[in-house]
């Protein structure tokens, strides 16, 4: 039986951009305009109780635009690309057997790219080897197994934080077991049940012709979320006893660094409000948390810009060019283009 013409897919909206890009606003302005649903591609936003640190839409706002894939898991709970794809997966069926079209935006990009391309059948996780992997790091630390991946697996390794200690410790796991890399066992994935066989993805890109803009939008955000209470949903995270630093919720950017500062405040006494007025004054853990959380989000929108320099098929709205509702009128004719 002959494939399915692209152009009689049922369509698909990727809209990727950097944190602080604004792709919340932009998909509600969408959904007003298009008969559009909203799933969230975030693994932040997966997990309940984290809603200051991680921009999470309002209430206010999921009650006019719902989103999928928000508030699915306790944060002490794994939540790995694979259960990503499949919840994804269910929620584009749905909302395309419901006669809409699936909209989905975030900025978690290894998400993105293996919902359109597949995942790789990997070995099965042999936690003896896992251990080994885990006693190595805590003597050496994770950077330096990045550095032993990086040897075994320079393509993979570059798209891992040296911290990112559950990423490093998998991929090392599977050579081990296996003798193949990671980058190996992707590329003998089966293709045939990608997103991109299935479905005509139409891809949309937020980006700022200036770095320096999208640096002050970073800061002017950690700022406001200190406002908001950042430092104190921090601390009734921390006051529940199951969770700690090293879950993958608690690595989310920003919520390691106010982890941190809470760890150096309570072990050094010093009391907090949580308040960024805290950082006026001589307060000098705040000001290193503020220092940490921005240059941590900048680091986070720099891989995310460079996943999007490489990414194939993108249609790319500069958002710092023209004002917000001109840059809709060009998300719209380019959606328009493909034929919705």
């Amino acid at each position: 039986m002959p494939p399915t013409p692209p152009t009689q897919l049922p369509p698909v909206i990727f809209l990727m951009g950097p944190t602080a890009s604004g792709k919340t606003d932009m998909a509600m302005a969408l959904r007003e305009r298009l008969p559009v649903e909203i799933v969230s591609v975030d693994s932040a936003l997966v997990y309940r109780g984290m809603d200051i640190g991680t921009a999470k839409p309002s209430l206010q706002q999921r009650a006019k635009a719902p989103h999928g894939l928000i508030d699915i898991r306790d944060p002490a709970d794994a939540y790995s690309v694979a259960d990503f794809c499949r919840d994804a997966e269910s929620e584009i069926e749905s909302i395309t057997r419901a006669g809409r079209i699936p909209l989905l935006t975030g900025g978690t990009m290894m998400y993105f790219r293996a919902l359109r391309d597949g995942l790789a059948t990997m070995p099965a996780a042999d936690p003896s080897v896992r251990r080994a992997i885990e006693r190595e790091a805590e003597r050496k630390g994770w950077p330096a197994l990045h550095a032993q991946l990086t040897v075994i697996d320079s393509d993979y390794a570059r798209q891992l934080h040296p911290n990112h200690s559950q990423r490093i410790c998998r991929a090392l796991e599977v050579y081990r077991i296996s003798g193949k890399t990671m980058s190996q066992w992707r590329k003998a994935q089966d293709r045939e049940r990608t997103l991109s066989r299935r479905y005509r993805l139409i891809q949309l890109g937020l980006g700022y012709s200036d770095r320096a803009q999208l640096h002050q939008r970073i800061e002017k955000r950690f700022l406001s979320m200190l406002e908001q209470g950042f430092i104190h949903e921090v601390k009734v995270l921390r006051q529940r006893g199951d969770l700690h630093i090293d879950l993958p919720s608690m690595r989310a950017v920003g919520y390691r660094q106010v982890w941190e500062y809470l760890d150096h405040t309570e072990n050094a006494g010093i009391a907090s409000a949580g308040m960024v007025a805290e950082a006026d004054g001589n307060n000098g853990p705040c000001r290193e948390l503020l220092h940490k959380g921005i240059a941590a989000t900048r680091q986070l929108a720099k891989r995310q810009l460079t996943w999007l320099k490489q990414w194939p098929d993108l249609r790319r709205i500069c958002v710092d060019q023209r004002e917000f509702k001109q840059n809709i009128e060009l998300a719209l004719n380019f959606l328009g283009r493909e034929s919705l």
